[in-house]
C-alpha cells in the first residue's frame, strides 16, 4: 500500500511540475517578445483547458493534497532536517498559485466569459498590484517539486552526474520567468500609456472573484489545520493508551 501510494504521489507531483514548467518557460518567452509569449500561452491553454489536460492537472493537484495532507495527519513528530522543511513549506505554497490561477482565469471563464491572454492577465496584475505576487508564489512550488524529485531519485547514478547541471535549472528557469514578465510588463506599459485599464469583465466581477479565492483558501488553510490538529490528537491518545 505504502508503495502504491508513493508512485502516486511521484506521479501526481511530476504533472504539477510539468505544468510549472511550462508556466515558467511561457513567461520566459517574454523576454524576446509579448508575442511570442502569447502564442506560447495558446499552445497552453489548448493542453491544459483539454478535457484530458482538466482531468489530469486537476486530478494531479486533489490527489497530490490529499496525500499531503495524509502525511500531516500521520506524522509523529516535526524534527525535520532543514531540506525537508523548504520542501514542506515550498509544497503547501503551492496551492496558493493553483487557487488565484484557477480562480483568475478558469473561473472567471466559466462563470463569467472571460478570454485569458498575457496583456489582460499582466495588465490585472499590475492594476491589482500582484505582480510581484504571481512570482512570489511561482518559485515555491518550482523548488518544491524540483526537490521531491532529487529526494526520489537522488541515489541513482544519473542525477549525481547531473547535480551541477539541475542546480542551475532550479537557479536560472525562474529567473528567467522573472526576466520574462517584467519584459511583458513594460511592453503592456507601454502599447497602453499612460494608463492601463483593467478587462472589464474581470472588473464587473472582480468581488464575486475574490469571494471566490477568499472561500477556496479558507477551504485549504481548515483542511491543512484539522489535518495537524488531528494528527496530534491521535497520537496523544495513542501515546496515552501505550502505558
Amino acid at each position: 500500500m505504502q508503495s502504491i501510494l508513493r508512485h502516486l504521489q511521484l506521479a501526481s507531483g511530476v504533472v504539477l511540475l510539468t505544468y510549472l514548467s511550462l508556466h515558467l518557460v511561457n513567461h520566459a518567452l517574454g523576454i524576446w517578445s509579448l508575442d511570442l509569449a502569447e502564442r506560447g500561452l495558446i499552445l497552453a491553454i489548448r493542453l491544459w483547458d483539454s478535457t484530458p489536460g482538466t482531468v489530469m492537472l486537476y486530478g494531479a493537484a486533489g490527489l497530490h493534497f490529499a496525500l499531503a495532507l495524509r502525511t500531516v495527519y500521520e506524522r509523529r513528530h516535526w524534527a525535520l532536517p532543514p531540506t525537508e522543511w523548504v520542501r514542506l513549506w515550498a509544497g503547501f505554497s503551492l496551492p496558493l498559485l493553483l487557487i488565484r490561477h484557477a480562480v483568475g482565469t478558469r473561473l472567471a471563464a466559466s462563470l463569467y466569459g472571460f478570454e485569458p491572454d498575457y496583456e489582460k492577465i499582466v495588465t490585472s496584475l499590475i492594476t491589482s498590484g500582484t505582480q510581484g505576487l504571481q512570482l512570489a508564489l511561482l518559485a515555491p512550488g518550482w523548488v518544491h517539486g524540483c526537490l521531491g524529485v532529487w529526494i526520489r531519485f537522488r541515489h541513482h547514478d544519473f542525477m549525481r552526474r547531473a547535480k551541477p547541471a539541475l542546480v542551475a535549472l532550479l537557479v536560472i528557469l525562474p529567473l528567467l520567468s522573472a526576466i520574462g514578465f517584467a519584459q511583458m510588463s513594460r511592453a503592456v506599459v507601454a502599447a497602453h500609456a499612460p494608463q492601463l485599464t483593467p478587462d472589464q469583465t474581470l472588473v464587473a466581477h472582480r468581488g464575486a472573484l475574490d469571494e471566490w479565492r477568499h472561500d477556496l483558501l479558507m477551504v485549504y488553510v481548515s483542511l491543512l489545520v484539522s489535518a495537524f490538529l488531528a494528527g496530534r490528537l491521535r497520537n496523544r491518545l495513542q501515546h496515552r493508551g501505550s502505558r
